[in-house]
């Protein structure tokens, strides 16, 4: 199934899905059923340019914005791989781009373009905070020499750490009792992962049901380079704001990309399925809900793309951030109900990888951000309600 308005990056998408095609269902299937992580996929992504979309040529990246990077993400899904594996190099770099200093770009952002490094993963969460990062209690503090950090603390939910070179770190570099706002003292850090685990910071792998590779880190003592400071100190919290947003942009078209991939398949399937001598797909029963889901993916598409546009053009993206996830997750789930529910039985089986992709596409309902969380942002910042929590 077209989208309605890809006409502008048709080129992108043709060149993605023709990558995509070398991975076919078998290859995520397989990877899946060995909780593997596909690194085939990734380093072919990686060597194609792909994942450099939102590092600037000067950098060896291909300059494009976070539209471009969305195409991307969306078609991964949509071709029936799962972003998720990699998604976090394109909106680690909102942070790095905008709040890096020259050094720290000139440094990084050319190897990560070239695969030579990879910034797949962001330590923010804690097991007790949850989503109200502003209480975080990892801790950086400043070694008496001022040349380093010491970090210490722990995070959880954490992705990609055991196929990342590098960590952006958000930590607290002033406690909460000491600041006027709980949105300051807190800053990000870039961390070497290969020698983090050798110094400092021991990893807990999560198994869990999406095949999703995600850790648990605890820090004791760990020393970080004072150079890998990410702009000024205190300021990490508005810093990675760039970044949370550009990643809930991209989780939108990823869902947007998961929901055509279950309209296709079960529109398919309902009109082959022949049950009481005629199609499924006949029964309004099978096709209102079906109908309902591609004009919500469709709906979705349109707030991903006003992100997108605002994300781009440096203007404040929060509100339609959050809001394209919202209704791109929910769009997504309610397509994938349809789908595994009128494939009846065969829809549990593993072959025909609807049950791989509901399980996937089921995340984006908790994570990054839950649905509840965004319904408070938007009741409070946009509606102007009293705060709720």
């Amino acid at each position: 199934m077209k989208s309605t308005t890809t006409d502008a990056h048709q080129d992108i998408r043709d060149a993605v899905r023709a990558l995509c095609a070398e991975f076919p269902d078998a290859y995520h299937r397989k990877i899946d059923a060995a909780r593997g992580y596909p690194e085939a996929f990734v380093n072919a992504l990686t060597k194609a340019g792909w994942l450099a979309a939102m590092i600037p040529t000067d950098y060896g990246g291909s300059g494009l914005g976070l539209t471009e990077a969305s195409v991307v993400m969306e078609e991964v899904n949509l071709c029936g791989g799962n972003a998720g594996a990699c998604h976090g190099q394109m909106y680690n770099m909102g942070t790095l781009l905008r709040h890096g200093s020259d050094a720290q770009k000139q440094l990084y952002l050319p190897r990560i373009a070239s695969g030579e490094w990879r910034l797949q993963s962001m330590g923010v969460t804690e097991p007790g905070t949850g989503t109200d990062t502003t209480k975080i209690k990892t801790t950086a503090a400043r070694s008496a020499s001022g040349d380093r950090y010491v970090v210490n603390g722990q995070k959880v939910w954490i992705s990609r750490v055991q196929h990342s070179d590098w960590m952006i770190l958000l930590a607290r570099t002033t406690a909460l009792a000491d600041v006027k706002k709980k949105s300051e003292g807190m800053s990000i850090f870039m961390v070497d992962l290969r020698l983090a685990e050798q110094t400092g910071m021991t990893v807990r792998p999560i198994p869990n049901m999406v095949n999703h590779e995600t850790n648990e880190l605890f820090f004791e003592n760990l020393e970080i380079p004072a150079e890998n400071l990410i702009g000024q100190e205190g300021q990490g919290f508005k810093y990675i704001l760039d970044g949370l947003n550009a990643e809930r942009t991209l989780i939108a078209a990823e869902c947007i990309g998961d929901g055509r991939w279950f309209i296709d398949r079960v529109t398919k399937y309902a009109n082959e399925r022949v049950v009481f001598g005629r199609p499924i797909g006949q029964n309004q029963g099978v096709q209102f809900p079906i109908a309902e889901s591609h004009i919500e993916v469709e709906a979705a598409d349109l707030m991903r793309w006003e992100a997108c546009r605002r994300f781009d053009a440096h203007l404040p993206c929060g509100a339609q951030a959050n809001m394209a996830k919202y209704l791109a997750a929910k769009a997504s789930w309610e397509a994938a109900n349809a789908c595994i529910q009128f494939h009846g039985g065969f829809g549990f089986a593993d072959e025909y990888d609807v049950e791989r992709k509901f399980r996937e596409t089921r995340l984006y309902q908790v994570a990054p951000i839950s649905t509840n969380l965004i319904l408070s942002y938007v009741a409070e910042h946009v509606l102007g309600l009293p705060r709720s929590f």
